[in-house]
């Protein structure tokens, strides 16, 4: 292929056509999505990573991590930021789309 016949998955996407990721692609967005909403929720409470990491039974640097979309946490982990962020953790994974966001608890 040719540099003039080259063109990004985004610009294939808008036209229509069928865009194939790699597994570690969507992974690493996930990752990512995860950790944006993570850190969203905890400047909406105001909180300090220190904070959160506290709330959640979890070290600073392991929020930091998380929230840069450094790794990937396990279920019992999604389970105590769920509640160190006073929320509901709502996690969507479709072939080719996902979503991660909180929905916070009534007051």
């Amino acid at each position: 292929m040719n540099h003039s016949a080259w063109r990004t998955r985004r610009a294939r996407q808008l036209a229509g056509e069928a865009v194939e990721y790699d597994q570690e692609y969507v992974d690493a967005r996930l990752a990512g999505d995860l950790g944006q909403a993570v850190y969203n929720r905890r400047i909406e409470l105001g909180l300090s990573q220190a904070e959160l990491g506290e709330r959640a039974g979890m070290a600073q640097p392991q929020v930091s991590r998380m929230e840069g979309g450094d790794t990937v946490p396990t279920l019992p982990l999604l389970r105590r930021l769920a509640k160190a962020l006073d929320g509901t953790l709502n996690l969507t994974i479709d072939e080719g789309d996902s979503r991660v966001t909180f929905t916070p608890h009534a007051a």
